[in-house]
Formats: structure tokens, C-alpha cells, sequence
């Protein structure tokens, strides 16, 4: 069993903000593979699967997703190695997509929260959303939506980056991030 998550806040507010970049995957992911609602309060989130794979979009808002990993994880006894996070990513510019195993939150509120909770060695879907002039503008920028000349490509980015979570159920990391890394430019 594979634990897909997609990382993002709850609410219409927020749906189409740089933030949300994982929760729109998973739903792209949802849409793809016809996966059913599985949701559950217990599980703090909206949760799905077809096959052996599951969706998670915590509920949770950002700073406490590990929650919602954590309960699914356990309950499916889902092991980290099997987990895979999909989010938003300040220091690659936008546009751009990398892979990784384990490290470092870099600072973002999700995988902190996930690494207290479950540990930090899943693999991560890291989708560059750029950064900000001044670091005092972070708050507002990632939770600010898409400029228009950023919507144009966004549907594409998405495909790439689900097509490449679904690839890594199935190979591994170095095959995955070969073939579908995407270097942006600053």
C-alpha cells in the first residue's frame, strides 16, 4: 500500500494559492485513477484509494499535516518508505520539479510538522513555486494565487508532477527523477 499526500489548506479561500500546489496533484491523482472517498474524522483529512494507492489532503491546515499522516499511516500500517508528499517549494523556482528521499524541512510548515510526527525519510514531490523579494513577504506569497502567465503552464506542471508520483510507486527514485526533474528558471 502506497500513501500519497498532497499537502495544502482547507477552504475555497485557499484552493488555487501557491500553498495548495500538493492538494491540487492529489486531486489531478483522484480524477486520474477514479479513486473513491474513504474519508473518515479520525483520519483528519480527505482520504482516497484505488487500488493499492491512497490520497491524503489533510484538514488539518499546513502546520499540523502530520497529524493526518500519521493517523492514515498507522491505521493502514503504511511504512515510510512507502510514503510519498507532494508540496510546495520556496527555494526551486517556479515551475520547477524535484524528487527526494528524507532531509531537511526546509523551513515549510507541513513537512515539519509530518517529520515530528512520523520521521523525515519519505520521499517528496518538491514543486518550485519561487520565492518572494523579502523574506518578510513569505506568508502572503505562498498563500497568494497563480499570476495569469503562471496558470498557463499549471495544468501541465500538474500532470507532470502526478504522472511522475505515480511512476515512483513503481520505480526507483534515481529512474523517476531522471526522467521527470524539470529545471526551471529563476
Amino acid at each position: 500500500m502506497w500513501l500519497i499526500v498532497g499537502l495544502g489548506n482547507p477552504g475555497k479561500e485557499y484552493e488555487y494559492t501557491r500553498h495548495n500546489i500538493g492538494f491540487l496533484t492529489v486531486d489531478h491523482l483522484i480524477d486520474q485513477t477514479e479513486a473513491r472517498s474513504l474519508s473518515s474524522s479520525s483520519f483528519h483529512g480527505e482520504l482516497f484509494k484505488s487500488a493499492n494507492l491512497l490520497f491524503l489532503k489533510p484538514t488539518t491546515f499546513m502546520n499540523r499535516s502530520g497529524i493526518s499522516v500519521q493517523a492514515v499511516k498507522q491505521f493502514y500500517k503504511i511504512e515510510l518508505d512507502n510514503i510519498i508528499v507532494i508540496h510546495d517549494d520556496l527555494d526551486l523556482p517556479f515551475g520547477a520539479l524535484r524528487f527526494k528521499q528524507g532531509g531537511g524541512s526546509g523551513g515549510h510548515n507541513g513537512l515539519k510538522s509530518i517529520d515530528e510526527m512520523i520521521g523525515r525519510d519519505y520521499m517528496r514531490v518538491r514543486m518550485g513555486i519561487g520565492k518572494p523579494a523579502y523574506k518578510s513577504q513569505v506568508a502572503d506569497y505562498v498563500l497568494s494565487s497563480f499570476s495569469k502567465e503562471e496558470q498557463q503552464n499549471l495544468s501541465q506542471w500538474i500532470e507532470s508532477a502526478a504522472n511522475a508520483t505515480l511512476e515512483l510507486t513503481k520505480q526507483p527514485l534515481g529512474i523517476v527523477s531522471s526522467k521527470y526533474t524539470i529545471r526551471a528558471k529563476n
